[in-house]
């Protein structure tokens, strides 16, 4: 059902939400839990903020989509564009076709796209060419390295938002930096930690450690799907090997991403020869985050999980050579590493004590609040650049 199908007060703010692939899952959710719960309070004369979910169908695991939204509680997306997979150009040409034509049908007030996957670059683009204001969640994060697609979107992102909602004052900076003017700018913490505080129930009700018989810090727990650690035949084989040797020592478990599954059956490399590497399906999120929490070790190229690991004071090693939540590593439990220092690295893990580091500011689950917060404040304020200013406060 889209805005207009519905009658609607004067003072009525319509928000349209974008989720694009599975990671985005879980930070569009407690945002339209909380833009719910504010929907019958009258705010600075808002009476009623009714939010629509678009989903632009970027990631190909619809089956995977379903569970994140089922776990999360997001209810079934109003709005699917269904571009499924395709070169970057493919993707975000056919996500900006289909998002036009939605846009000029249910004319939001606020578009809110988060995170760095081509869908919240290619609907900011259409939005920043339509006069529709942005709200981008997560915004400010760098790695620095244009070499990755992600950093592309964030940057042409960052650009054009007008809301420009912070996970961390290292990413405030970032912008200052790159002449984003301070007034578009508001810290308001990690989203991705509001889904996790709100789950917490639900996660370690989970009967993934029982299930795969593991021990409480008595495991390491694996995501692996880069392509430049998991395209290329010898870097691959180098992370198999150090698995299948650290496996010798512990469970390890690695829930196995298609596309680095794939890539094994292409190089003939086995999946099968250590049965203390416990290779499975994709996980759920409840599952996921159950192994995060208990695991002695997380390796990772993920993003997600480096900053949840920080947030469970999990020790985790992120394969890559950069990362842009580098407060995962000043304050959080997260290292980077590389195929040569990974076995040092595993060993130092191993040797040190099971938990360290400190939450980061505002990783509180309290984030979504502050959002709403933001984008009724900018509402109240006229829409024009000059006085935006009042938006930050």
């Amino acid at each position: 059902m889209g805005f207009n199908n519905i009658e609607e007060p004067m003072n009525t703010l319509k928000v349209l939400m974008i989720a694009g692939a599975r990671p985005n899952f879980m930070k569009v959710a407690p945002i339209i839990k909380a833009i719910e719960l504010r929907s019958s309070q009258e705010e600075g004369g808002i009476r009623n903020i009714d939010v629509r979910l678009l989903h632009t169908g970027q990631h190909y695991d619809e089956a995977m989509s379903e569970v994140f939204f089922r776990e999360l509680g997001i209810r079934p997306p109003d709005i699917n564009l269904g571009v499924g997979s395709g070169t970057h150009a493919v993707q975000t040409a056919k996500i900006m076709t289909g998002f036009e034509a939605v846009c000029l049908k249910e004319t939001p007030d606020w578009v809110v796209v988060v995170g760095d996957v081509n869908s919240t670059m290619a609907c900011t683009l259409v939005c920043s060419k339509m006069g529709i204001r942005v709200a981008h969640v997560e915004a400010g994060l760098r790695s620095f390295d244009r070499t990755m697609p992600e950093e592309i979107n964030r940057i042409v992102t960052d650009a054009l938002a007008d809301l420009l909602l912070t996970p961390s004052h290292d990413a405030d900076e970032n912008l200052r930096r790159e002449g984003i003017p301070p007034h578009k700018i508001v810290c308001v913490g990690n989203i991705m930690i509001d889904s996790l505080v709100e789950n917490l129930p639900q996660i370690r009700q989970s009967p993934v450690l029982r299930n795969l018989e593991l021990k409480r810090e008595g495991f390491a727990y694996v995501t692996l799907h880069r392509p430049s650690n998991v395209d290329q035949e010898a870097s691959l084989r180098t992370i198999m090997l150090e698995l299948d040797r650290l496996a010798k020592r512990l469970p390890v478990v690695f829930p196995i991403h298609p596309r680095t599954k794939k890539m094994c059956g292409q190089f003939g490399i086995s999946l099968t020869a250590n049965q203390n590497l416990k290779i499975l399906d994709p996980i759920g999120y409840y599952d996921s985050l159950c192994l995060t929490e208990n695991a002695r070790l997380v390796l990772t190229d993920s993003g997600g999980l480096q900053e949840e690991s920080t947030y469970f004071k999990t020790p985790c090693l992120t394969l890559r050579p950069n990362t842009e939540r580098p407060i995962t590593l000043t304050v959080g439990s997260n290292k980077l590493t590389t195929l040569a220092s990974l076995p040092n690295d595993i060993e130092a893990v191993l040797t040190r004590e099971s938990r360290f580091g400190r939450v980061p500011a505002l990783w509180d689950g309290k984030t979504a609040e502050r959002i709403i917060d933001s984008l009724l404040q900018c509402s109240r304020a006229p829409a024009d650049s000059e006085k935006l200013a009042a938006c930050a406060g």
